[in-house]
């Protein structure tokens, strides 16, 4: 393992030890190998004047929800340093009592709360402490006789902590093995099934201590020739089994889930090892895993939906087995799958959580597999995996969870996503928690949404197979479709029917028509195995009240109309509801060109500004306000209807 110590940029921090303490934490969490997702902790210890103008000890710990790989000083939370060793003497002390305590101990009551590890952090007489779940390290402990290896590689230098539940369980546990312990003669500590201590009064030789003791480890699987290489997979794709698994999994969970596939070469080859079934349901990497990743990933098979039900069955024996009294249990549905053949599927609420537990995965893959070539892979039982996933702070934070956004988990294709109303659909739906496929035929939509929970698609909508295209890319990335906007669309030049361009006449139809009619054929299979599934199609106000010389566009949009309402027919069994928006007059659209607005409010012999606001209501219709419609047609109060049209045009007296 690289040492990443600069001693140009710690220089810059040489008379502020909690930024340089920042920055070492910084070098640990940049490197997935040591640190995932949010997890291991630091702290230094510091002598601080306090309010009376006396001398005090103080602990900074890293703070709950902050990232070793991003964090600052203020990431930091100052604790009494006297009150946690007191702590750690006491016999007996519950988790909850002891984050109350820690968080009365604060200095800065506006700091973070102090890591569940504070109290371990405060017995350790030095100034810096890391604490990582090195893979390596883990790998080599989680194998049968696992204790005796680390022996093998670290001797004397390390003190051995057998598996106990983190928190304060574990801060009193190393309490009583080091009470008349020399800590100087150690290097760091390593705790089985769990992760590495190094510590040390100069910030610089406690990582560096760090990557010596990992950089140890990684030379013992070498040298056993445990390290592990992957070759190139050949995998066929099967977007709809994919879409029907992630229907399983978000009827299980009871909410919409993000199926997160992935098939590099690591996630085919364990899916594919002879051996898969056996060593994935073994436990995690480490115990804290579990509250993310569940304690074992369902194995997909020829029935995809009965391997899920078997698997929720299965966890609800688990929770039976080692439920106490007053222990809510969580959903059953799996976190992860083995896919054989396809590779793995991490699964989320978010975007985010599918990925931070496919980042997990990939991790736990690795060592899995060096572990099976140590002799195999053995992970805690299971009631310890338990207690971590129902740990009681675990079962706090769920008391305390807000509701989640109405489309949270949701996933949604709209077309015409550059400008205008499709833009303004793509980010209200991704507003309330959708992950979206961008369409549309300019270029620039591949950069016009920044974040990663949209994804912008070049696509001619008049092309099959260039929609076909667009439609799998959008179920690859996210697992399944839920929600179609069918928005793109066009406005041809105003001409009387004798005046009418052919050739503008078939584009209207083409665009305007016959490519929604492509797109729905392309996205019913997936919408079918969708979550609650709804399609909203934006037709025009031109289909109830058309006008002269609009006749291009106006049949075209009545042709659609008349689409939605046969879709609307025939999807009604498969549950897939299909409504209709009529939005009149929305000029922050491509479709009103300044030239096309002049014509329009000539025609009505009107100025420019009296002919926006041309309605009952005398207001302006923007796309937002469509947006707003369109998201609220795809949600829950529309949830018992199909077949509607509704106008948004600020009241129209030929529409009424």
């Amino acid at each position: 393992m690289k040492n990443l110590w600069s001693e140009q940029r710690a220089k810059k921090f040489k008379n502020d030890p909690l930024a340089l303490r920042a920055y070492t934490s910084r070098l640990l969490g940049e490197d997935p190998n040591l640190v995932l997702q949010g997890g291991g902790n630091t702290s230094v210890k510091l002598n601080i004047t306090n309010l009376f103008g006396e001398p005090e000890e103080v602990l900074y710990v890293k703070g709950s929800g902050w990232d070793l790989a991003t964090i600052e000083k203020q990431g930091f939370a100052p604790v009494k340093l006297d009150l946690l060793k007191g702590m750690a003497e006491l016999d007996h002390l519950t988790d909850t009592e002891m984050v109350r305590n820690q968080r009365a101990a604060m200095t800065d009551p506006s700091a973070p709360n102090p890591s569940v590890e504070a109290v371990l952090h405060a017995i350790i007489p030095f100034k810096f402490v890391d604490h990582t779940h090195a893979d390596s390290v883990v790998a080599v402990s989680n194998t049968e006789n696992g204790a005796q290896r680390i022996r093998d590689i670290y001797g004397s230098a390390v003190l051995i902590v057998p598996y106990v539940m983190p928190g304060f369980i574990l801060a009193r546990k190393i309490f009583e093995m080091t009470r008349d312990i020399d800590w100087r003669r150690l290097e760091g500590m390593i705790l089985l099934h769990h992760g590495v201590f190094t510590f040390s009064d100069d910030a610089k030789e406690s990582y560096t201590r760090m990557i010596r003791l990992v950089t140890k480890a990684e030379g013992y699987l070498k040298k056993k020739k445990a390290a592990v290489h992957f070759f190139q997979a050949k995998v066929k794709e099967d977007l709809p089994r994919l879409a029907r698994i992630r229907q399983a999994v978000s009827r299980a969970r009871n909410s919409a889930v993000i199926a997160r596939w992935s098939a590099d070469d690591r996630q085919v080859a364990f899916a594919n090892h002879p051996k898969a079934r056996a060593i994935a349901t073994r436990g995690p990497l480490t115990p804290d895993h579990v509250i993310r990743t569940k304690r074992t990933p369902v194995i997909i098979g020829r029935d995809p939906a009965a391997d899920i039900e078997r698997f929720s069955r299965g966890y609800h024996k688990y929770f039976q087995r080692h439920a106490t009294a007053g222990l809510k249990p969580l959903d059953p549905a799996p976190r992860w799958a083995v896919w054989p053949g396809c590779g793995t599927i991490s699964f989320g609420a978010t975007l985010a959580e599918a990925e931070a537990i496919n980042d997990i995965n990939e991790h736990t893959i690795d060592a899995i597999l060096q572990a099976e070539k140590l002799g195999g892979w053995q992970a805690l039982p299971e009631k310890d995996i338990f207690e971590v996933e129902y740990w009681e702070l675990e079962q706090a934070k769920l008391n305390k969870s807000a509701g989640a956004p109405v489309f949270q988990g949701k996933i949604a294709l709209v077309t015409g996503a550059a400008s205008g109303i499709g833009k303004a659909c793509v980010e209200t739906l991704r507003a309330h928690g959708a992950v979206v496929a961008a369409l549309d035929i300019d270029p620039a939509i591949t950069k016009t949404f920044k974040q990663p929970e949209v994804i912008g698609i070049v696509c001619d909508v008049t092309k099959p197979r260039a929609i076909e295209k667009a439609v799998s890319a959008a179920v690859r990335r996210f697992g399944g479709l839920d929600i179609l906007v069918s928005n793109a669309g066009i406005f041809p030049p105003s001409a009387a029917i004798v005046e009418t361009d052919q050739n503008s006449w078939q584009k209207s139809l083409n665009i305007n028509l016959n490519s929604h009619q492509i797109l729905m054929k392309a996205c019913i299979p997936y919408l079918e195995l969708g979550v609650d599934p709804a399609v909203v199609v934006i037709a025009s106000k031109n289909v109830p009240a058309p006008g002269p010389g609009a006749s291009a566009y106006s049949v075209a949009k009545a042709g659609l109309t008349q689409l939605a309402r046969v879709a609307a027919l025939e999807l009604a069994s498969k549950n897939i509801r299909v409504n209709v928006v009529h939005p009149n007059q929305v000029f922050d659209t491509a479709i009103w060109t300044q030239k096309v607005l002049e014509a329009r409010a000539k025609h009505y012999k009107m100025s420019v500004p009296e002919y926006k606001t041309s309605n009952l209501l005398k207001t302006e219709i923007t796309s937002k306000d469509v947006a707003s419609l369109v998201a609220t047609m795809a949600g829950p109060v529309f949830g018992k209807t199909t077949g509607a049209q509704i106008p948004i045009d600020g009241g129209n007296e030929r529409v009424i």
